[in-house]
């Protein structure tokens, strides 16, 4: 996923890239759970009945969804595939988990942004666009923006996790 959203980025550019994959991310994401949901997740009960664990997990993400999920999507350390697989089989809600990958949104753009800026460094090597150094600064100060926005984000998300899981 990572190499098409750099892609995209250099295909189709920043606005355009964003948007592309975030549809496509937040497309995949759902049809994910929902496989997870209704095929995997009742084998799952069947061998994880009288585990303590996965259901003070299962219960505490059914209970508190949208803002576990929000908080899992903002932090890259989970790989969004599996999260996605994992998700649906809590009783976290479709709409909860589905209103929640919002928070797909911050990594998606820093990802579109590294493409488009290699897309732009290439078009330069290449010799077949012409920019001003006020371009190129322009987009090292939005690079370097976006990776400290994620990553004030990412840590935010990060204690917010573990306050939920302490809870």
């Amino acid at each position: 996923g990572s190499i098409l959203t750099l892609a995209a980025g250099a295909i189709f550019g920043l606005g355009k890239g964003v948007v592309t994959v975030f549809i496509a991310a937040m497309l995949g994401s759902a049809a994910a759970f929902l496989v997870a949901r209704y095929v995997a997740r009742p084998a799952i009960e069947r061998r994880l009945v009288g585990n303590t664990r996965f259901a003070a997990i299962d219960r505490a993400v059914g209970a508190q969804g949208r803002k576990i999920v929000f908080l899992l999507r903002l932090s890259p350390v989970f790989p969004f595939n599996l999260l996605n697989y994992a998700l649906g089989l809590t009783k976290v809600r479709f709409l909860d988990f589905f209103v929640a990958s919002a928070g797909m949104l911050p990594g998606t753009l820093l990802y579109v942004y590294y493409g488009k800026l290699a897309g732009d460094v290439a078009a330069l090597a290449g010799g077949s666009v012409a920019r001003g150094p006020e371009y190129y600064a322009v987009l090292v100060l939005g690079l370097g923006a976006t990776i400290v926005v994620t990553t004030i984000v990412t840590r935010i998300a990060r204690r917010a996790l573990q306050e939920v899981a302490g809870e």
